[in-house]
């Protein structure tokens, strides 16, 4: 069944989300142009009018998700104005991120992407991205811009880490998203912290 027009942009929007829950929850191998039509209750021309491909629909949403990743952490991030209150901040927004777009994490941060040149790009970019963000909030006067970055890339890394290993074994862990954030941020703090001097 076809849904009422939508004005473009919503609708992309639209497809954007179906698009995002479909593969997530099948993959891209496994999931196809009508599959996604068909839960977004659109015909494959319409989905085709908004996405040449299933590839470019696809590398649409990675991009999607990553833009709206970096927004979140660097500017929840930012806003803070101690060295401590802009890693929690940041670290904060990444997990609420995470916990209100599951799908969206696993998607971006399949291993499965890493195996796609054009996928692992887009990755590395979001990547790239926040480490240069992260880094530049990094506020330790005795460390230079490259280190800084490889702290950054760190900082993500456990962060990313930590929160894929409680997202698929949440369900056996007596451990709640306050707790899991709060620890991201006290072994993140205390390692940046241990840089000064």
């Amino acid at each position: 069944m076809v849904k009422g027009r939508l004005p473009g942009p919503e609708r992309r929007r639209q497809l954007l989300a179906v698009a995002r829950s479909v593969l997530a929850g099948r993959g891209f191998h496994e999931t196809t142009m009508a599959d996604i039509a068909e839960s977004a209750g659109v015909t494959k021309p319409v989905l085709y009018q908004h996405f040449s491909s299933k590839r470019a629909l696809y590398r649409t949403v990675l991009e999607d998700i990553g833009d709206r990743l970096q927004s979140t952490v660097v500017g929840a991030a930012s806003a803070a104005t101690s060295p401590r209150g802009r890693a929690e901040a940041g670290i904060r927004a990444y997990a609420k991120f995470v916990a209100e777009d599951i799908d969206g994490f696993q998607l971006l941060f399949n291993s499965a992407n890493r195996q796609d040149e054009e996928w692992a790009a887009i990755t590395r970019s979001v990547e790239r991205s926040l480490a240069q963000a992260i880094g530049a909030l990094i506020d330790v006067p005795t460390i230079d811009d490259q280190r800084r970055q490889v702290l950054a890339h760190g900082v993500i890394g456990l962060a990313e880490s930590m929160m894929r290993y409680a997202g698929t074994s949440g369900r056996d862990l007596a451990y709640t998203q306050d707790e899991l954030v709060d620890d991201i941020i006290d072994l993140a703090w205390s390692g940046l912290r241990g840089l000064d001097g």
